[in-house]
């Protein structure tokens, strides 16, 4: 086992230590590097790297291993240095920036600095040459938050010491979205010392086994006539699939999955994205308009996912080839393999077919996605959701001064906190095409409008109206930092 050498970092040869797993998180695939670099093109603050040293175990004594850990600043609305530091937490991708979306919006508001830490793992943050499962060991959301931590930390002290080694304690304030907004709001439960208060958008904080909501919200939000379509088309393509499965796959241009639920995934996934995105009109107006018209519904399923899954948003058919995830080596799909540890070993959130009513194929069940998780990284990779919700309450999250919102028509929003308690206000922003991220993003959800524009919107109003009680929250929750420097 070997460490990866980065910009100065030692390189380490290890001792062959005996795996162990900690839990991790895990909701839906992004799009790949190659392509959010096309969709995000010209939508950047800053793209300028910057590189610190970053623990590798956290809970261990013993080992002081570090490792190169990736980060941005963007300080050009930071008008006094007694103003707000805002932290956007790094998620299940690689991170190239930071993006101008409504962060930098709130961030010119309150003249506040930003920054932005890439994952443990993902990118170039990589703490091993080798992703095999034995050197996935550290990759946990538990390890994630104390990265935060220790970076929050090194932030506030180099800033202090470029002031001429004053001590300033700067009011912080944090954000993130999906994954990342679950981490923004377990960041402010775990170490409420350390933050003001959390925005957690489109957050998934609850752990399940078998997330069925997800497909039935994917056919609520898609409206009951494209639901109906949806689901003959996965009958047809089950059918053509037991006949003929060879000359399907390769119409969709995925000959290279030999599995068949491997395909079915695919499949099913093609249809979320579009829900997922804010993007349903993409999928359904050419579907329902294909059965109207008698004609073939496989052929124009399978056009779309190539034109638009595939085109448009670039993903890589590769990566629902179980043979393909067994890669160990660091490539531009890594993220992928990296995600599904984090699914197999601490929240699962399988997205797997409800028992009736159902628009993804029954293939998809639990025992697919276990099989998975063995196939791919070994016997013994298990995810204890019993555990993580224990760990970090679920969406009874004993945490304060977190904002949840959610967008009507995301899947994702059934395993987020939707009910509003003391001091965790929780929003939903209702629109047609207000789904994952819309707070931060505005509609859709790729390609990025600038500042998050929520004109896209078919609610406009909606989003602003939310974006306004999120602003006044902040407002308060920083007021009363800097009025006593007390962040609980």
């Amino acid at each position: 086992m070997r460490m990866r050498e980065h910009d100065g970092v030692i390189t380490t040869a290890l001792t062959l230590l005996l795996f162990l797993s900690f839990p991790a998180f895990s909701y839906g695939l992004l799009p790949p590097r190659t392509l959010l670099s096309k969709l995000s093109k010209g939508t950047f603050l800053t793209t300028r790297e910057l590189w610190f040293h970053q623990t590798l175990d956290h809970f261990s004594p013993h080992d002081h291993r570090e490792f190169a850990q990736r980060y941005y600043e963007f300080v050009e609305y930071f008008e006094i240095s007694d103003r707000p530091i805002f932290l956007v937490i790094g998620g299940e991708s690689e991170l190239m920036g930071i993006e101008n979306d409504y962060v930098g919006v709130l961030a010119k508001k309150f003249g506040a600095a930003i920054v932005s830490v890439e994952h443990r793992y993902y990118g170039k943050s990589s703490p091993f040459d080798s992703l095999e499962t034995q050197n996935l060991k550290y990759l946990s959301s538990k390890q994630a938050l104390f990265d935060l931590a220790v970076f929050r930390q090194y932030y506030q002290n180099s800033l202090n010491a470029k002031l001429n080694g004053t001590k300033i304690e700067n009011s912080w304030f944090v954000f993130g979205g999906s994954y990342a907004g679950a981490l923004s709001a377990w960041f402010r439960l775990k170490f409420p010392h350390l933050t003001c208060g959390s925005l957690a958008s489109s957050a998934v904080v609850l752990s399940v086994y078998n997330y069925t909501e997800y497909d039935q919200q994917v056919g609520t939000s898609a409206g009951a006539e494209c639901k109906a379509v949806l689901q003959e088309t996965t009958q047809l393509i089950e059918h053509k699939l037991a006949s003929n499965g060879e000359e399907l796959k390769a119409s969709f241009n995925a000959d290279d999955l030999e599995r068949d639920g491997d395909f079915m995934y695919l499949v099913a996934d093609a249809t979320a994205l579009a829900i997922q995105n804010g993007t349903p009109d993409k999928l359904c107006n050419p579907m329902v308009k294909t059965k109207k018209a008698g004609e073939d519904l496989v052929d124009a399923y399978a056009k779309y996912v190539k034109e638009f899954f595939f085109g448009t948003f670039g993903f890589n058919v590769q990566i629902y080839d179980q043979e393909y995830l067994k890669k160990t080596s660091i490539n531009e799909d890594s993220s992928t393999r990296l995600w599904w540890f984090q699914v197999c070993t601490e929240v699962a959130n399988f997205q797997v077919a409800p028992s009736n009513d159902s628009i993804r194929s029954s293939k998809l069940d639990t025992k697919y996605h276990l099989d998975l998780c063995r196939n791919v990284f070994g016997e013994g990779v298990f995810p204890d959701v019993d555990e993580t919700n224990l760990y970090y309450g679920g969406t009874n999250i004993a945490g304060s001064k977190i904002i949840f919102s959610n967008g009507s028509q995301d899947p994702w929003r059934h395993a987020s906190k939707q009910t509003p308690s003391t001091d965790l206000p929780s929003y939903t922003i209702t629109c047609f095409n207000c789904a994952h991220c819309t707070d931060l993003r505005g509609c859709p959800l790729f390609p990025l409008t600038l500042e998050g524009n929520e004109n896209y919107c078919s609610s406009p109003h909606a989003v602003r109206k939310v974006r306004l009680q999120i602003s006044k929250h902040m407002e308060l929750w920083l007021s009363e930092c800097d009025a006593g420097k007390s962040y609980m």
